[in-house]
């Protein structure tokens, strides 16, 4: 069960990048989905961000396992995809998250630490 993600954030197209920007999108999007369908992570979703003046555009999130996650960022597939996309959008950010059992386990480790100094 996934207890790690992987938070991949974007901004608006490079200007003068907007008629490339959407076929990468579609590449990351199938990318995304070959990983799922091959169980190399559990699962994705994205979203795109209504206006409101900031700088994140939308994002995806990649659920697995820490070794899931961890084998796909490794592959030059993955650093392809990263590398395309960041020459087409402004902002990019892959960063590493904390979800599900994960989260309880962190967060547990959390509280002995705040036990412990205070």
């Amino acid at each position: 069960m996934a207890d790690r993600a992987l938070f991949i954030g974007w901004g608006n197209p490079v200007r003068g990048r907007e008629k490339v920007a959407l076929p990468v999108f579609s590449e990351s999007v199938q990318y995304w989905t070959q990983l799922q369908q091959t169980g190399q992570i559990e699962s994705f979703e994205v979203a795109m961000m209504e206006p409101h003046g900031g700088e994140l555009a939308g994002f995806s999130i990649l659920r697995g396992t820490r070794a899931q996650l961890d084998a796909v960022r490794a592959t030059r597939e993955f650093q392809k995809n990263v590398t395309r996309a960041n020459l087409v959008v402004e902002s990019l950010r892959v960063v590493d998250a904390v979800i599900g059992q994960g989260l309880t386990e962190d967060m547990a480790l959390y509280g002995e630490q705040i036990a412990e100094l205070t």
